[in-house]
């Protein structure tokens, strides 16, 4: 039940995913520099200066929720300000043992970006007009700049899981992250079922040449190791496939069928033989409705189980494959590239930065197999009557 409970969170995290994150750019790839490598629990003061460029406004669902929205701002992380007049003063974070470094702005340029072309900024008592970048002729006061500036401008972040060596959240990696170990997981089970159940279910069934060539060459499959036939899989899906996400995808995917070939295969030999799949020949059913409707929907039980087993190995295999460089290229947030990331920081203060990322695998993947092993247990019909007597 902890591991089912695990999951569940899991999978409330990845469908939320963006709405939940403190950071919300695509990738939780928003990059303050000055701040890179700080321990769980930093705070500091962030000035939002508008950036002079046009950002894509996308739908609600379409932009926070699956892939983010890039901020229409630039964070610049703050010891220090004050406002005199129309300019903002402050002295900004250079970094751990660095000097401060003193800015001055105007503070039109803070709240609307003024015009690079056409700076001209015509003040008379308190009313202000200028141009922004986008050419739009903006009139307002300068107390409405200075209460926005205070109000919305400069905000306060707390970073609970400290920052990594890019100035990122590692938070919000972490959290998107999830989608992607889950993903994986999911399509993994998906490609090995659908080869493993069918191969397996055929060669049972009608055992003879076809049999004997499955278990040929599941043999030979098997006498591959793992990780070295994803690596050759990633490597030749390079050649059709552009997206390095699918590439893992399609890889681990073929990698996984084996087993369940072989526990389907032993599972249907016996199943061929009972009463009832006789008696569905002797009514003249086909084969295919045989293997389809009386076979394949008892063994069910054990699928279930074996697909736990799968969702934990594929997460498994993904991180490993971004640790190498080889699975989900950056800045996309995978738990194995944040190990290979932050791996040189385990002999530094700031180690979580990367002990977090291997909890979260070490978590997941014990949580999918003590759901299999609760399977298990559950479909097991003889440690059941024991129980029971």
């Amino acid at each position: 039940m902890l591991g089912l409970f695990v999951i569940a969170l899991l999978i409330i995290i990845a469908i939320l995913g963006y709405l939940i994150t403190p950071d919300r750019t695509p990738n939780a790839n928003d990059q303050v520099l000055q701040i890179a490598n700080e321990q769980p629990g930093f705070k500091i003061t962030f000035l939002k200066k508008k950036k002079s460029k046009e950002i894509d406004h996308r739908a609600f669902f379409i932009g926070k929720m699956l892939h983010g929205k890039e901020n229409s701002y630039e964070l610049i992380p703050l010891i220090s300000w004050k406002v005199e007049g129309t300019e903002f003063f402050a002295e900004q974070y250079g970094g751990k043992d660095r000097a401060t470094i003193p800015m001055r702005y105007h503070l039109a340029d803070l709240v609307y970006s003024v015009s690079n072309t056409d700076t001209a900024i015509d003040i008379q008592d308190d009313q202000i007009a200028f141009t922004d970048f986008e050419g739009n002729k903006i009139s307002t006061t300068i107390t409405d700049l200075k209460e926005q500036v205070e109000s919305k401008q400069i905000v306060k972040r707390n970073f609970l899981l400290g920052t990594d060596k890019f100035g990122r959240d590692v938070l919000s990696r972490i959290i998107i992250g999830v989608r992607v170990s889950l993903s994986v997981g999911l399509i993994a089970v998906i490609i090995s079922l659908s080869i493993g159940v069918l191969l397996g279910a055929f060669a049972g069934y009608f055992r003879g040449r076809f049999d004997d060539f499955v278990m040929w060459f599941i043999n030979v499959v098997w006498s591959i190791p793992s990780l070295l036939l994803v690596f050759a899989l990633s490597i030749a899906l390079k050649r059709f496939i552009d997206n390095p996400l699918w590439i893992v995808y399609i890889a681990v995917g073929l990698t996984m069928w084996i087993e369940v070939a072989r526990v389907i295969r032993g599972q249907v030999l016996s199943l061929r033989e009972m009463q009832y799949v006789e008696a569905a020949r002797a009514l003249g059913y086909g084969d295919m409705r045989i293997v389809f409707l009386h076979i394949l929907p008892n063994v069910i039980g054990p699928v279930m189980v074996i697909s736990a087993s799968i969702f934990a190995n594929a997460i498994l295999v993904e991180a490993g494959l971004s640790y190498l460089g080889i699975g989900v290229q950056p800045p996309a947030p995978s738990w194995g590239g944040m190990l290979n990331e932050n791996y040189g920081m385990l002999l530094t203060s700031n180690a979580i930065a990367a002990l977090i990322p291997g909890f979260a695998i070490l978590i997941s993947v014990l949580s999918f197999y003590w759901v299999g092993n609760g399977l298990r247990d559950a479909f097991d019909v003889k440690t059941n009557l024991k129980s029971n007597t």
